[in-house]
Formats: structure tokens, C-alpha cells, sequence
């Protein structure tokens, strides 16, 4: 028999069978339910509080090194590392720990910071900046290969023109002067007009010549010769 043609009583004690038959079941899944966002909640402040630790370090990290303490900020930088390495206040930290390095000249603690950083930013932005500077790292270390092969496989939203231009300093580091003289044109026609850097990027296009032009063609060298 269909549920509404049943009178208002009938109905009502279906509905109370129905209930007396499963109060386990409507209790386990309201249980669970509560479970579930009690469970949602706690995640989130959990994250709240990770986030919230990892800006203290990095203040920290920040105060130690604006007062050149290297031992209280390499410290720092270790447990930042160590406690909150998902955070991007993680890879921030590795990203200046290795701008002092560089200032001290110590490339080989530069390229190993710069690559954690890559390795471990999880955001695009941050990636591409750790990744952008560890291929200048690795260029000055005499890794062209390898700074080329990274630039290759930077997230490129946004830095199109700067990871252009890098490009064309490998390639021209390499001897590849058309295709560094290509990668600057590529960086141009990706910057803005009124960038500020335009006209020195422009000057760096045209330093470079071109390969051919700067080869005398076989006739001419003939000609010249006889």
C-alpha cells in the first residue's frame, strides 16, 4: 500500500516502527557525522597553529640574520626546516639563508639552500623564484647543463620574460649565441613596454650579433684573401 494513501494515523505509526527499527543506525550516522566536522575543525585549527608557529620562526629566522647572529639564525632556519618544512615561511627562509651565503661567497651552501627550497616550495611563485635563482647559482658554478636543463621545468606563469632572459645567458655562457640572441628576443616580447629594463635587455640582444653575420661567407672570404 502507497505511504499517502494511508490515513494520519497509520502514517504515524509507520513512522514510529521505522524509527524504533533503525534508532541504532540514525545514531551511528549522526555519531559519525559529528565525528567528521568535530575531526574537520580540529585539522583546521591544527593547520591555524602550525601556520601561525612557522611566521613566529620565520621572524625569528629574520631578527637573527638582520643582526648577522648566523648561529641563532642557521638554528632557526634548521627547525623551520625540520618542524614546518610545507609551509612556504620554510622555503622563504632557505631562500635568504642562501642570499647570505652568496654575499659570504659560499656558493656550495647557496646552491644546496636554493635546491631545498625548489624541492620543497609548494607554491608556483616560490618555485619559480628558488628555481630562477638556483640556476644563476649553478650557472656561476660552471653547471650551464644543469641550469639550462632547471630552467626547463620552472612553473613560467608570470616570469615568462625573466626565465627568457636566463635562458639566453646560458646559451650565451654555452657559445649558442643565435639561440641566446632568440631566448632575449623571446624575453622581450614578453616584458612590457615600459618595463625599466627593456632598454638594457635590448642592448644585450644586440651585443650579441649573430653568428653568421660575424662568419665571412666563403666567396667573400675569397675575395678578400685574393
Amino acid at each position: 500500500m502507497a505511504f499517502d494513501h494511508l490515513d494520519e494515523h497509520e502514517q504515524s505509526e509507520l513512522v514510529r516502527k521505522w524509527m524504533r527499527d533503525n534508532v541504532a543506525s540514525i545514531f551511528v550516522g549522526i555519531g559519525l557525522g559529528l565525528l567528521v566536522i568535530f575531526g574537520y575543525f580540529q585539522w583546521q585549527g591544527h593547520q591555524a597553529r602550525q601556520k601561525a608557529l612557522a611566521a613566529g620562526e620565520f621572524l625569528s629566522f629574520g631578527a637573527a640574520v638582520g643582526a648577522k647572529n648566523d648561529e641563532a639564525a642557521k638554528a632557526t632556519l634548521d627547525r623551520i626546516q625540520k618542524e614546518h618544512a610545507d609551509s612556504a615561511y620554510a622555503a622563504l627562509a632557505a631562500m635568504r639563508w642562501a642570499e647570505g651565503a652568496i654575499v659570504r661567497k659560499d656558493m656550495a651552501t647557496a646552491e644546496q639552500s636554493l635546491q631545498w627550497a625548489y624541492d620543497h616550495a609548494g607554491d608556483d611563485t616560490i618555485k619559480s623564484l628558488a628555481g630562477q635563482n638556483l640556476a644563476r647559482v649553478k650557472l656561476g658554478a660552471d653547471k650551464a647543463a644543469e641550469a639550462l636543463s632547471l630552467i626547463g621545468s620552472l612553473p613560467v606563469e608570470g616570469y615568462a620574460s625573466a626565465i627568457a632572459e636566463l635562458r639566453g645567458d646560458i646559451l650565451l655562457s654555452q657559445g649558442k649565441r643565435d639561440e641566446a640572441r632568440m631566448a632575449y628576443q623571446e624575453s622581450l616580447d614578453a616584458l612590457d613596454s615600459s618595463a625599466p629594463n627593456r632598454q638594457a635587455l635590448e642592448m644585450k640582444r644586440d651585443d650579441i650579433g649573430s653568428s653568421t653575420a660575424a662568419t665571412p661567407a666563403p666567396a667573400a672570404a675569397e675575395k678578400q684573401s685574393s
